[in-house]
């Protein structure tokens, strides 16, 4: 098999990262690694409840100890187990710039990113409207956009993507870009 291929989605919440996840994990198989579950285990350790604040504090004391790259180091042992097995392993939730050059450093070439974007008024609606972690209002949304620009470093990676969606029209538009995109990326012909 030829080297497994990483592919990171990125964007800020309600871009549309986990409608691209779910799309291309059903329909081309390729496992998911979710950058972003040390929050959650953190959470459960902890016996907090799953909101926006208890999610940043869990965030920001992983950071505390591991620094800007901790996820990426605790999803480290996952990806591994994976490589070798299939094509490609999509990496969900990958946030800071620290987390960005701990895989570009460890898997240079092979490491691959889509960003997905959306203006802030589009989030917001989608993020109101969803069924799990709904916000409440604007000012959640705000500090949280806030939040993962500027104290989770988040822009970066976005910015330096191999590829960009703009995820503003329908789901059948949306998959018709995750497709050109997949082309554009080299990994259909994986």
């Amino acid at each position: 098999m030829e080297k497994t291929k990483l592919l990171a989605v990125l964007g800020l919440p309600g871009s549309g990262k986990t409608e691209v996840i779910n799309y291309i994990e059903k329909k081309y198989k390729f496992p998911n690694v979710y950058i972003g579950q040390p929050t959650f285990d953190r959470l459960k350790e902890k016996g907090l409840e799953i909101n926006p604040q208890n999610e940043k504090i869990a965030r920001e004391e992983l950071r505390h100890e591991y620094g800007m790259a901790s996820h990426a180091i605790l999803s480290l042992p996952k990806i591994e187990k994976l490589m070798g097995t299939t094509k490609v392993i999509l990496l969900e939730s990958m946030y800071s710039w620290e987390e960005y050059l701990i895989f570009k450093e460890k898997y240079q070439n092979n490491f691959i990113t889509l960003a997905i974007n959306s203006c802030p008024k589009t989030r917001k609606k989608r993020l109101q409207n969803r069924a799990i972690r709904p916000l409440k209002n604007s000012q959640e949304f705000l500090d949280r956009d806030y939040s993962q620009i500027e104290k989770l470093n988040q822009a970066g990676p976005i910015v330096r993507a191999d590829w960009t969606i703009i995820n503003e029209d329908s789901l059948e538009t949306l998959h018709k870009n995750i497709e050109k995109a997949l082309e554009k990326l080299n990994l259909k012909t994986l």
